[in-house]
């Protein structure tokens, strides 16, 4: 795992949109945001050593409890998009997590987005997680507010 004292809220992923992501029209669908969202979000936690499949040798679950995506601007087959994930907040049990999406260059925004999750063990039971994986509980609070 990363020095916890340079732990750094934001992280960004590059996508090139694939044809099967699209509609007739060769615009992205919309559920694929949501998709693009996670994948950011997983690879963010896996470089600062905190990959799901770690977490889950833990007994540690982080289901999503909400999605929302506002969208600004169509995406189309072939582009480039930037996805930029960011740790908004920390509460103890549960975080927040929000999203820009933009052209390659960042020039045009294309969605904004925020997800929630929460810590549960393999029985969907909460997870004090400060407790249960104090090394996880590093990484998070460094965003508690």
């Amino acid at each position: 795992m990363e020095n916890m004292e340079e732990v750094q809220s934001k992280h960004t992923w590059m996508h090139v949109v694939q044809y099967y992501e699209t509609d007739a029209m060769q615009i992205v669908h919309h559920s694929n945001y949501i998709r693009w969202m996670e994948e950011v979000r997983l690879d963010y936690l896996s470089k600062v050593g905190l990959a799901y499949d770690s977490m889950e040798a833990h007994g540690i679950i982080i289901p999503v409890l909400s999605a929302s995506c506002e969208y600004k601007t169509a995406t189309r087959y072939g582009e480039t998009v930037k996805i930029m994930a960011e740790m908004e907040r920390f509460d103890g049990l549960r975080f927040y997590v929000t999203y820009r999406i933009t052209s390659e260059d960042g020039s045009v925004l294309h969605a904004t987005g925020r997800t929630s999750h929460c810590f549960l063990n393999r029985d969907m039971k909460p997870v004090n997680v400060k407790k249960a994986a104090p090394e996880i509980y590093d990484f998070f609070r460094h965003f508690k507010k």
